[in-house]
């Protein structure tokens, strides 16, 4: 008679605690029976089910009992969340099944184009959490390696809204605002849209987290109001006050991204196909018409010509249409940090003062603001064309974008006060003369060893501008620190990069 097949034994769920931030990480013993029968060995990418849920994660081993019995397996904190298993559970274990999608990451590392079939399996598998690092850093560097081509992006910006949730709005124009990024303290989006929203306007705005900078702008936000909002509660605060500042992770809208962008982090890298499908996936997901896009230009920023920025702009308008979404993309000047913070709560600092028209409040981030703002009230249709900066730097003045603010705050679960951080440094110039340089890439990694945005208190206050005249042991920038170890870390790197800003003798 025919053997009977068997399930494979269930082993007991043990928490092990461990943060692994997004990865799924189970660990069994080598002598396992179950990965003495599977075959399985460190590093295999294996299925683990328990209670109707499933879920891919890599496999680490340990030898002995000290840690786990031997018909035990230990969970990393994220594979525990995303099995969602109580203690002691039964959960089984096979080999993962063969990826199909990889063979077309494959054809693309060998410098093959790929059609649409090919791009969505890929984001389905990424989507479902079935790629390993190893993978994901694959396709991002497949896809800088050889650029995508306009066809791809397309082909990538639908297959990433298609796995996600979509939202939809009465109005027939829903505006939104975004900013390539690359300029430390750009913290523009809580003024526009509290100013756009002021002039009655719909604009959900969904923010990310720093990739490669000090503080993306839920970073900043969430230091003024909670930004974790699901899906109901940003409706209604949409519905109440016309706009809103969310984490755009804390919701299902193009998820795939936020795994990309995890990986783009690690690997600070961040190439136009995956940039012009990170931002539209995202806008469209959030059901936007219209869309201002904010393209800083300047030798360190992260376009630094204005042929590169006026290149990507096409491209993304031209990506943009496919999809009946309407892109004006705008070029600014990236020579230098916007307003005086870097950092999550240094620049939410920079915001308040903008908008409560305090008089010490940085007039380049005002002025930046307006601007965008400004190219959203026209594109609303508020305003006639040419009309839109004088119409917002009104709306600042007289305290319709404060008050809308703080109505936006209020809907998002109250408003907060930034923290201030314990340790502050000077940096001092070295000799009487003019700024003539600032490197607003060391400045960013500057602030990050300072702990940003992690620390929401950390960064960098920027205390000089281009062109001003400073004597010397003037203070150019005040280091902002949580611990004194991440102040450490971070006056050694500004000893060690005089060029950050760059003091020229005055003739």
């Amino acid at each position: 008679m025919p053997t009977e097949l068997l399930s494979p034994p269930p082993l007991r769920a043990k928490r092990l605690r461990l943060h692994t931030q997004h990865q799924a990480v189970v660990i069994m013993r080598t002598d396992c029976h179950v990965c003495r029968s599977e075959g399985l060995s460190s590093r295999s990418q294996v299925l683990v089910s328990s209670n109707g849920r499933k879920m891919q994660a890599t496999l680490f081993q340990i030898e002995g009992d000290d840690l786990l019995a031997i018909d035990q397996i230990a969970l990393t904190e994220t594979a525990w969340q995303i099995l969602g298993v109580d203690e002691d559970a039964q959960v089984t274990v096979t080999h993962a099944p063969t990826l199909e999608s990889l063979a077309s990451i494959r054809r693309r590392i060998y410098g093959n184009r790929l059609d649409a079939q090919a791009v969505g399996s890929i984001v389905k598998d990424v989507a479902a959490r079935r790629y390993t690092d190893v993978h994901l850093a694959a396709f991002l560097t497949a896809s800088a390696a050889l650029p995508l081509d306009e066809q791809e992006i397309v082909d990538l910006t639908g297959a990433m809204v298609e796995v996600g949730d979509r939202l939809r709005w009465d109005s027939p124009i829903v505006v939104d605002k975004h900013c390539i990024g690359g300029l430390p303290g750009n913290r523009t989006t809580p003024i526009v849209v509290a100013i756009v929203a002021a002039h009655g306007l719909v604009i959900p705005k969904t923010s990310s987290r720093a990739i490669t900078s000090p503080a993306g702008t839920a970073d900043a936000m969430e230091t003024l109001a909670p930004v974790d909002l699901d899906m109901a509660t940003l409706r209604s605060v949409v519905d109440a006050e016309g706009g809103c500042i969310a984490w755009g992770g804390a919701m299902h809208l193009s998820p795939a991204d936020d795994i990309f962008v995890r990986i783009e982090r690690e690997l600070d890298v961040d190439t136009e196909g995956q940039l012009i499908a990170s931002v539209l996936s995202k806008k469209i997901a959030a059901g936007s018409t219209h869309v201002v896009i904010d393209i800083p230009v300047g030798p360190t920023a992260k376009v630094r010509s204005e042929a590169t920025a006026r290149h990507l702009a096409d491209r993304i308008g031209t990506v943009a249409s496919r999809f009946g979404l309407s892109a004006n993309c705008i070029l600014t000047d990236g020579s230098q940090p916007v307003g005086r913070g870097i950092g999550p709560a240094l620049e939410a600092l920079d915001v308040l003062a903008v908008l409560r028209g305090a008089p010490d409040a940085p007039e380049d981030l005002r002025r930046r603001s307006a601007t965008l703002a400004g190219a959203a009230l026209e594109v609303g249709g508020k305003v006639a064309s040419g009309e839109g900066t004088a119409a917002a730097l009104a709306t600042l003045a007289d305290g319709r974008a404060w008050k809308k603010f703080q109505a936006i705050c209020e809907a998002q679960g109250g408003m907060r006060t930034p923290p201030k951080a314990p340790h502050v440094h000077p940096l001092t110039a070295p000799r009487a003369g003019r700024i003539v340089h600032i490197n607003n890439r060391k400045l960013a990694r500057l602030a990050k060893l300072a702990g940003a945005p992690e620390a929401k208190a950390a960064g960098v206050f920027m205390n000089v501008s281009l062109g001003q005249e400073i004597d010397k042991r003037q203070v150019m920038l005040d280091i902002h620190a949580e611990s004194s170890g991440e102040l450490a870390y971070a006056l050694e790197y500004a000893r060690r990069s005089p060029d950050i800003i760059e003091v020229e003798i005055s003739s």
